[in-house]
């Protein structure tokens, strides 16, 4: 059997819990052998440090149980990550709208560097829109428990980004010099 190594294709199915302070686990993320997650061992940036730790040698059956604090999973919560917007930047053909844009919905943004993010509308008031863009599971541990389904030999295509401009979308038609990872259409950038 393939072991877990830099250069290896992987998949796992697991279940990703948030530890509460009191040690409350609550189920956060399933994937399972339908849509596991997937990736290059040692490649792939966002690997939870002490998950990656774990998995290096293991192979296709074996299980993992790893807990990670706030700083090894998703980052410290960081007051900095709220930002006050103006409604205007919420308009759509003149109108805002409140039905979208309200306290608890997470909205779909891009950063003036073109990189997608997600925030959580935290108030609407006046003219502003307060959001914050932490992870969901910033400064909490979390437990994540699961099996690999598959590693095997990463392909020359797999180890490659498809085109300059770092999406991984390859395919989406567009000049990829000027892609921009806003331009490739649905379902093409990450």
């Amino acid at each position: 059997m393939e072991q877990i190594k830099p250069g290896k294709y992987v998949e796992v199915g697991y279940d990703l819990f948030r530890i509460d302070e009191d040690g409350t686990e609550t189920l956060m993320h399933q994937t399972d052998a339908e849509e596991p997650e997937a990736f290059i061992f040692g490649v792939t940036r966002g690997l939870i440090a002490p998950l990656e730790k774990d998995l290096d040698g293991k192979v296709k059956g074996d299980a993992f149980d790893v807990v990670a604090k706030p700083a090894e999973a998703f980052g410290e919560y960081d007051p900095e990550q709220i930002a006050t917007l103006e409604k205007s930047i919420f308009m759509v053909d003149g109108k805002f709208d409140d039905e979208v844009i309200k306290p608890g919905a997470l909205i779909p943004m891009m950063t003036a560097e073109g990189f997608h993010i997600t925030g959580l509308v935290k108030d609407v008031n006046g003219e502003q829109v307060i959001m914050d863009f932490n992870h969901p599971l910033a400064g909490k541990s979390v437990r994540l428990k699961g099996t690999i389904l598959l590693v095997r030999d990463a392909t020359p295509e797999e180890l490659q980004p498809a085109h300059g401009c770092g999406c991984g979308c390859g395919d989406c038609g567009h000049d990829h010099d000027a892609c921009g990872c806003g331009d490739c259409g649905d379902g093409c950038c990450h």
